[in-house]
């Protein structure tokens, strides 16, 4: 036998027994979900998390992301199957480490790598022969192959697919989503050498209930971000037909609702005040300004970016329209949102399109007060706001109210009863018989 093959086999001997240490470098809404779900079926996980806030919460078995149960958390902490560090000087020990960290525009709308290079280079200095190293961070089509194996190689002094393993598996993560979880979602895989894919193949295959292979890390990379693009797309095409049916005063919730019906052709999707969260706003940027290395322009994507990021500017016309039919001057009004979050049922609000309404109504001038279960606090350009009690007083003294964001606990048909002016960006209240006189739909 030799030495590659031995290596390979020692890694596969491991990961079958799930005597592997699993590595996870970001303790985030990816990364500390994927880690408790290895630690629960035995495997002995180590996340590095340069937060140490985070790093002392994990050890304390603190959750704080909403898709893990908190029982299952302390379990694996109480267990030791879990444990969170802030460095990288346990790399040497770990057989298998996963990188889930943010992967961020910069205001030019191009990619930020920063955190993905530096981890890379953190890895690199302790990594030895027989490691697998998968990336799961939503990235551009190339990454795995062009920016973290030079490094990983240069650094190490290792070849991938002879002493080392490298692949790309996106992460499929849905926050919130009550069906599809970390198991039961398919999981593609995709690596440039047929050990590093076959490796990659097995670990995945130990808690998910089917993989997918492909034939690179670039294809398994595009994957990710056509998924992401194919969403905001369709989200910029209903949001488009919003903004045209209001110029032809209809109700787009009526003709979506109708065209919905339709058995076969269609699927559902709905306009909103913008799109948030980390995947929709970004994703499709990663893959435009690939696209322009290679003289290629996607005229798709970049209008459906232009689409989605009007919409906040639409809401807040939109506002200013209604105080205007009720004889109410914007500069001297009182708003109260109703969600900041992304989603529903979430207290995730990165890039979420309530917190570009409140600052264009900032701007304007309005007083902005709000609600959200989820975020108790947050801050928009240095100022902080609380969320407020949502008592009848909060609500009638509001000269409007918008629904940024459709959280499930909210009593709409109270809300709307109270409210003296309502204006829904997400149809939430377009069933209710109540909301006919005081609602208007985005």
């Amino acid at each position: 036998m030799t030495e590659k093959t031995q290596i390979l086999t020692h890694l596969q001997e491991k990961i079958r027994a799930h005597t592997a240490v699993v590595g996870v470098v970001g303790l985030g809404y990816v990364g500390l979900p994927f880690a408790v779900e290895k630690a629960k079926v035995g495997y002995p996980v180590v996340g590095i998390e340069q937060n140490p806030q985070r790093t002392e919460r994990v050890n304390m078995a603190d959750n704080y992301i909403t898709d893990i149960k908190d029982e299952d958390l302390k379990q694996v902490v109480a267990t030791g199957k879990l444990r969170a560090v802030l460095g990288f000087e346990e790399v040497p020990q770990m057989d298998v480490i996963v990188i889930c960290v943010p992967t961020p525009l910069t205001k030019n709308l191009t990619p930020n790598l920063s955190y993905i290079e530096s981890v890379t280079h953190g890895i690199a200095k302790y990594l030895r022969p027989g490691q697998l190293v998968t990336l799961e961070s939503t990235t551009y089509p190339g990454t795995t192959d062009e920016v973290m194996r030079p490094v990983l190689e240069q650094v190490s002094g290792l070849k991938q697919g002879q002493d080392f393993f490298l692949a790309h598996s996106p992460e499929r993560v849905d926050p919130g989503n009550k069906r599809y979880t970390t198991k039961n979602t398919n999981k593609v895989v995709g690596a440039s050498d047929s050990q590093s894919l076959e490796i990659a193949m097995l670990f995945y295959q130990q808690t998910i209930d089917h993989v997918v292979p492909v034939s690179s890390a670039k294809a398994a990379e595009l994957v990710k971000v056509f998924e992401n693009t194919f969403r905001a797309v369709n989200i910029a095409l209903v949001n488009e037909l919003a903004l045209l049916c209001d110029r032809l005063d209809l109700n787009v919730w009526e003709v979506l609702d109708a065209a919905n019906t339709k058995p076969f052709g269609i699927m559902p999707f709905y306009p909103g005040p913008g799109v948030g969260g980390h995947c929709i706003p970004i994703d499709p940027h990663y893959l435009e300004w690939k696209a322009k290395e290679v003289n290629f322009n996607t005229h798709f994507i970049a209008l459906a970016g232009e689409i989605n990021r009007s919409m906040p500017i639409f809401v807040r016309e939109k506002a200013r329209r209604v105080l205007n039919d009720l004889g109410i001057a914007p500069a001297k009004s009182r708003i109260l949102m109703i969600g900041v979050a992304y989603k529903k049922d979430l207290g995730d609000w990165r890039e979420s399109p309530a917190m570009m309404v409140i600052n264009y109504l900032l701007e304007d001038k309005i007083t902005v007060t709000y609600h959200d279960p989820f975020v108790p606090k947050m801050e928009i350009k240095g100022q902080t706001f609380h969320s407020v009690t949502l008592t009848e007083e909060a609500i009638a003294t509001a000269d409007l109210v918008i629904i940024a964001t459709d959280h499930s606990q909210i009593n709409y048909i109270d809300l709307v009863a109270k409210a003296q002016a309502v204006l829904d960006t997400r149809g939430i209240t377009r069933h209710l018989d109540c909301a006919h006189d005081k609602v208007t739909l985005l």
